[in-house]
This record gives C-alpha cells, sequence and structure tokens, in this order.
C-alpha cells in the first residue's frame, strides 16, 4: 500500500460540557488534568441564553486536545468504558469520529471521587493523511484535493483494525 494513502489520527479532543462557570468547571478541569495528564482549556459561550443562565463569553466547558501515544491512550481508554461499541452515524463525511461517554467513572480502573463527582465526557478523533500539511502551512497554502481526503469507510476500518471497535449499522 502506498504510505501517503494511509490514514493516521491527527489528534483527539475530549470535552467536558458543564453549562456553567465556577466549582463544577474547576472539578471538571481537575479531572480532565488527572486523567490526560494535560493542562486543560476553558470554553467560552458563543451566545446569550437567558433560559439556562448563559452570558456571551462566558466559560461553560473545558477541553484537552492530545496527539501521539496520548491520544491513543485516551481513544483505548474511553472505547474501553463504553464497550467498544460504535454506530456508523457517529463517522463524518469526512473521515472523523465523535462518541461520548455518560459517565467517566465507567472507564476501568477509574474510582469515584466525591471531591470531584460525576461527569460524561465527549471525544473527537481527527484523522488525516501524510501531505496534509500543506493546507496549514503558511508559505503556499493549497486545498487538500478529494482523492486524498479520509473517507468515512476508511476511518471505519482504522477503527475496527487497530481498536478493535465493533461497529453497529443503524
Amino acid at each position: 500500500m502506498n504510505p501517503m494513502e494511509e490514514v493516521v489520527i491527527a489528534k483527539a479532543t475530549l470535552n467536558i460540557g458543564v453549562g456553567e462557570s465556577g466549582e463544577r468547571l474547576s472539578r471538571a478541569m481537575n479531572l480532565l488534568s488527572t486523567l490526560m495528564d494535560q493542562k486543560p482549556v476553558k470554553t467560552f459561550s458563543k451566545v446569550t441564553n437567558p433560559e439556562f443562565g448563559i452570558r456571551k463569553n462566558q466559560p461553560i466547558a473545558c477541553k484537552v486536545t492530545l496527539r501521539g501515544k496520548k491520544a491513543d491512550n485516551a481513544i483505548k481508554m474511553i472505547l474501553d468504558g463504553i464497550g467498544n461499541n460504535l454506530k456508523e452515524k457517529q463517522f463524518d463525511d469526512q473521515g472523523n469520529v465523535s462518541f461520548g461517554i455518560a459517565e467517566h467513572i465507567d472507564i476501568p480502573g477509574i474510582r469515584y471521587d466525591p471531591d470531584i463527582g460525576i461527569f460524561g465526557m465527549n471525544i473527537s478523533v481527527t484523522f488525516e493523511k501524510p501531505g496534509y500539511r500543506i493546507k496549514k502551512r503558511k508559505i503556499q497554502q493549497k486545498k487538500v484535493p478529494k482523492r486524498h481526503m479520509v473517507k468515512k469507510e476508511e476511518t471505519m476500518k482504522f477503527m475496527e483494525e487497530k481498536f478493535q471497535v465493533k461497529i453497529n449499522q443503524e
């Protein structure tokens, strides 16, 4: 197989949406930093929604972006928590996959800590092929051709082979 056609994980983004700033957000940030050994960043609301008590630019969630071995370990850890099952609709047409876990204590080896509480989290995995640098570089930036883009089927095959994921057709 052509090495330029191999699909690789570009990054994995773990996100905990709390919906409010304050104590719960700081506990969620503490949880992410202990799970991933990396400092999380806050994400801010884009609009004001008085029904939920959210103002524009208020911190309401936190996320951490992982690359390389850390990304592989995080994906494997959360897939173990959900039983290595994914649905076909969790894969998008650009070859990315997003899934979540309802409670972080479902992850094997994680114990309940009353100081932190229970949080659910989402993980989005971005895939790319070698040569995607051309769309990010500063000089002579170009589009990645359609024939070189990651496809949904390639991502599904990659997840089945590397992480032994069972994909349900729903």
